[in-house]
């Protein structure tokens, strides 16, 4: 299996590695290399092939058309699995936009919505609601940027010292907004777009978008045309993500808790990776073209040498 699963490139800068990401350090820039890696639980979870190429093209499509909403950090995409970003001071707090009550994480609103809590970014759901139902709006329901992420309120932000009032009011902003967009071009493409999550640094005294928009790896999407029904059926919304692959590692292990998790089935990746591939060419127009050409960490070390320090 031709997968990614890290990199250790010479005279790019510092490396550091995040789940999915192998970052890059120089003194006014960053590459970031999107690799294979899978996370779900806080964890990598499995290794997807094609995944971290059809993540990095998702995200520069979605940062291109986007650009009108805030500013973002992209330079150059100069390989498939890698953009070079601007070197942006990152806000330590992750900006959850969610248009659905749905999830099987910890810090998920369904799972939170089962034990009693009604409160949510700044609404009150009524009892009795289901699992994948919509919110009265979108709500944004922020959690801390750290090895386990820890839900937040609001008016947590800004007393934390994780923002300033005017940055806090600016993030919100512009999520929302990013959220609404992303919402009707996905509609248009035959996708609900069900929650997300946006991260934004600070670069030249502004406040950017960073990480990555809108890919089905930090974005949950449905297919629109079998909502109505599977929602009325009580059954699972058709999903173009990764909750399946979470839905499998919760029924079979606790992967909150169990120190070593069961492989992945096999068909799970590969149905994964098609996915994957699918909504990337459905949301975007364009044609994604398999790598099967041999070792990606080589072809990535000649596409980026221009960036080489």
């Amino acid at each position: 299996m031709n997968v990614l699963t890290s990199t250790d490139f010479k005279n790019l800068g510092e490396r550091t590695q995040g789940k999915v990401r192998d970052i890059y350090t120089q003194s006014d820039k960053i590459i970031l290399v999107t690799t294979d890696r899978h996370s779900s639980f806080d964890r990598i979870i499995a290794h997807i092939p094609h995944k971290g190429a059809v993540l990095n093209l998702t995200s520069a499509w979605w940062f291109k058309n986007t650009e009108h909403i805030v500013g973002n950090q992209v330079i150059a995409v100069p390989d498939p699995n890698v953009v070079v970003a601007k070197r942006a001071q990152p806000f330590l707090v992750e900006v959850v936009v969610r248009g659905y009550l749905t999830g099987v994480t910890d810090t998920s609103i369904w799972t939170n919505y089962q034990k009693g809590k009604r409160s949510f970014g700044g609404i009150t759901l009524p009892d009795g609601m289901k699992k994948n139902m919509p919110l009265p709006r979108a709500i944004i329901t922020p959690t801390t940027k750290a090895g386990h992420d820890e839900n937040l309120e609001l008016d947590e932000i800004v007393p934390r010292g994780l923002a300033t009032p005017e940055q806090w009011d600016e993030m919100q902003r512009a999520a929302l907004e990013l959220f609404a967009f992303g919402q009707k071009h996905a509609a248009e493409k035959g996708f609900i777009l069900v929650d997300t999550k946006y991260e934004f640094g600070l670069h030249d005294g502004k406040v950017i978008l960073i990480d990555e928009v809108h890919t089905p790896d930090n974005s949950r999407y449905w297919l629109k045309d079998s909502y109505d029904s599977q929602l009325a059926k009580g059954e699972e919304p058709k999903a173009f993500d990764k909750e399946f692959l979470r839905i499998w590692f919760k029924e079979n292990c606790d992967p909150y808790k169990d120190e070593v998790l069961p492989e992945a089935p096999a068909d799970l990746v590969a149905e994964l990776s098609r996915r994957y591939i699918e909504i990337y060419e459905k949301l975007t127009g364009e044609t994604f073209i398999k790598d099967e050409s041999g070792d990606i960490a080589t072809r990535i070390d000649r596409n980026v040498a221009p960036y080489k320090i």
